[in-house]
């Protein structure tokens, strides 16, 4: 089995592409070690110590390392990590964990229903222009919310705590979905 690596913008955080799939479906973003319980594979990569945050993508793991950590170190115990459990064909998820997707968050905003066209125009961008690019660079975006002209979002993986993340969101959403809705006004990360 071979997994290739890729440099993600975010200088702490690298992309393993397992050549299969990780997540059927949907993502899941690990922050703690706590969060990563739900996962043998997560807490596998937790338990290294130098590992500040996980991320499965549909074909990918981002895999975060702590400040001042050297990835020539880390990486190998990473690699040796991945490769066991896909070698292996173990679940990626304890069998006790519900959840299998992102989960849900109370940092989201309460959308009006009377904004319902405009946040199923919004959402569609994100699904289909936005989502597959964050995932090039080992990430995701998730909507959180519309109000007032303002969208929310929240970045994961890669995209968390990226140096460039904000110019992403301000550059790049931002102009896109002003574009094609002229309701929005401005893009906040949540």
């Amino acid at each position: 089995m071979l997994i290739e690596t890729e440099a993600t913008p975010n200088p702490a955080t690298l992309k393993f592409l397992p050549g299969r799939t990780v997540m059927e479906a949907g993502t899941r973003d690990f922050a703690t070690p706590e969060e990563a319980e739900a996962s043998p594979l997560a807490t596998a990569l937790f338990d290294l110590g130098d590992v500040t945050g996980v991320f499965f993508g549909r074909d990918f793991v981002s895999v975060t390392a702590a400040p001042g950590t050297e990835w020539t170190m880390l990486k190998p115990d990473v690699l040796a990590i991945l490769m066991d459990h896909f070698t292996a064909q173990m679940p990626l998820f304890r069998a006790a964990s519900a959840d299998f997707a992102v989960p849900a968050d109370d940092d989201g905003i309460a959308d009006d229903p009377a904004d319902a066209d405009i946040v199923a125009q919004i959402r569609d961008l994100i699904e289909t222009r936005v989502r597959p690019a964050v995932a090039n660079d080992g990430g995701d975006i998730v909507y959180r919310g519309f109000d007032k002209g303002k969208v929310y979002l929240r970045m994961q993986g890669a995209c968390a705590g990226c140096p460039s993340s904000s110019a992403t969101l301000k550059n790049g959403i931002e102009q896109l979905l002003r574009h094609y809705v002229p309701e929005v006004t401005e893009v906040r990360a949540v």
